[in-house]
């Protein structure tokens, strides 16, 4: 898939004092909004379960809540509705069975924990392991985060999709067959308007902390996050393998 279409917001200097009850002025400040716990929520914390679309793989779950992580499984049989590709992925946000609607303007913070096993490789082309999107059919991303080959060197990195802005990017390979914490920070906005912050940590190391301001993070209609696998079967690098995707941890923050 071509990079064709169209936060953690660095923390301004003084932060909007917003009026609540009663006239007293407070600070804006991250607001918790949702949270994803497999063993109590399953699969219910997200909007919809894309889980073998085209029933290539009958009879095979690929997504579960396991404890305390979720797991996304991908065989090399497994087949997309569009059948150049792969996709087994969540998307959206649930809180008490309604939807958590992301809108232009709104700045959001995702943060969880990610094991990207050994036999999940970095492609020539496109693996997405989390994206943005506007729902509905044929929409394009609006920003991914993704396991990719350039120049024989394996890198997740993370892009807005307008402009094919790269955000930021780091070696895959130290960051595998173990547990790391991601961040994704977004101001939704369109043209110019949008910023990202996106920042990977190693235990107490800071991997990567990288800031995009001035770029287009809104498609239309509403934004929202989807996690898994997404992967184009055009590899030339003979990287597609049997593999899966733990994820824990998951929530979501906005600033108000």
């Amino acid at each position: 898939m071509g990079i064709t279409r169209r936060s953690i917001l660095a923390g301004a200097a003084t932060a909007p004092l917003l009026v609540g009850a009663g006239g007293v002025a407070s600070a804006a400040s991250w607001r918790p909004k949702w949270r994803a716990r497999p063993d109590v929520d399953g699969l219910g914390a997200f909007e919809s379960v894309e889980d073998d679309r085209a029933d290539s793989h009958p009879g095979v779950r690929h997504i579960h809540a396991q404890g305390a992580h979720y797991r996304f499984d991908m065989h090399t049989r497994d087949r997309d509705t569009s059948t150049d590709r792969q996709r087994n992925e969540v998307a959206g946000m649930r809180t008490d069975g309604a939807a958590v609607v992301l809108r232009e303007g709104e700045r959001w913070r995702f943060t969880y924990s990610m094991f990207i096993p050994s036999s999940l490789r970095a492609t020539s082309t496109f693996t997405h392991v989390m994206q943005t999107k506007m729902p509905g059919v044929g929409s394009l991303p609006v920003t991914v985060m993704s396991l990719r080959r350039t120049g024989g060197a394996s890198r997740v990195e993370f892009k807005v999709v307008e402009g094919d802005v790269l955000v930021g990017a780091t070696d895959l390979a130290p960051l595998q067959d173990r547990w790391i914490d991601t961040s994704v920070e977004i101001r939704i906005g369109d043209g110019s308007a949008g910023r990202v912050r996106w920042v990977v940590r190693d235990g107490g190391t800071t991997v990567l902390d990288k800031t995009k301001s001035g770029v287009d993070t809104w498609l239309g209609d509403r934004l929202r996050p989807k996690w898994g696998i997404y992967r184009s079967l055009g590899d030339t690098s003979g990287a597609l393998r049997d593999c899966h995707l733990l994820l824990r941890d998951l929530r979501a923050d906005k600033f108000e």
